[in-house]
This record gives C-alpha cells, sequence and structure tokens, in this order.
C-alpha cells in the first residue's frame, strides 16, 4: 500500500489539479503546452528524470484536446511524421533532430520509438502540439 501524507498531498492536489485538467479553451491548451515545453526543458532526454512520467501525463491531456479539436493528431506519431517528412519534401537525412539516417529508418519502421527529446524537437521543428508526436 502507498503510504501518503494527505495533509500535504491536499495542499499540494490544489496546484497540481489546476494544472492536470484537460483544457477547455484555446488558452488553457496553450498554457498547458507551454507547461509542457517547460517541463521537456528540465527532463531533456533523460528518461529516469522523476518529471519523465509527467511527459506522459500532459501529453495524454493535450491529445485529449488535440483529439477533440485536431483531427490530424488522431493519427499515431510515426503516420505524422511520415506525413510531415512528405508535405515538407524530407528524407531520412534531413531530420538530424531525430537522429542518424539509420535511427530514423528504425523509428520509422517502429523498430524504435521517439524519445523525448525527439518529439521535443520534431515539435519545435514543425511548430506543433509535442502530443502530435506522444
Amino acid at each position: 500500500m502507498i503510504d501518503f501524507n494527505f495533509e500535504e498531498l491536499s495542499h499540494q492536489w490544489q496546484t497540481i489539479a489546476s494544472i492536470l485538467t484537460v483544457p477547455r479553451s484555446e488558452e488553457e491548451y496553450d498554457q498547458l503546452v507551454n507547461f509542457l515545453d517547460r517541463v521537456l526543458d528540465e527532463v531533456e532526454d533523460n528518461e529516469k528524470h522523476p518529471l519523465a512520467s509527467l511527459v506522459d501525463t500532459i501529453g495524454t491531456l493535450i491529445e485529449a484536446y488535440d483529439n477533440e479539436h485536431y483531427p490530424f493528431s488522431e493519427g499515431n506519431p510515426i503516420e505524422a511524421l511520415k506525413y510531415l517528412m512528405e508535405e515538407h519534401n524530407l528524407t531520412q537525412n534531413d531530420l538530424p533532430e531525430i537522429g542518424t539516417q539509420g535511427v530514423v529508418s528504425e523509428i520509422l519502421s517502429g523498430k524504435r520509438s521517439l524519445n523525448i527529446r525527439q518529439i521535443y524537437s520534431l515539435s519545435e521543428r514543425f511548430n506543433l502540439s509535442p502530443a502530435t508526436f506522444l
């Protein structure tokens, strides 16, 4: 059984709950995306960072909003990346922010998943929510 200090948890939850909700407006969506950017800046590519799982949680909340308001984000991350590559006439060698051509090939074939650093880099490059690549 997980042991909590419920008094401390109750106090902290007010702050956390105000951040970790599905956005109901474009303004709330933008605030959550900005918060995700700040978390990604902190976590960088360290998947063992204590806040790394927060990236997934925030991504899920953003994805819920995206699914309702932006049909493009309903696909999977690999399909989104393939689409963007086609739209921008990019080859595997044109994505150094992901890694070498071999790494890009493994990601596109589903042999490897995008990591936090790659997701952040792609979201910045294409000016999309990181949730697109989660």
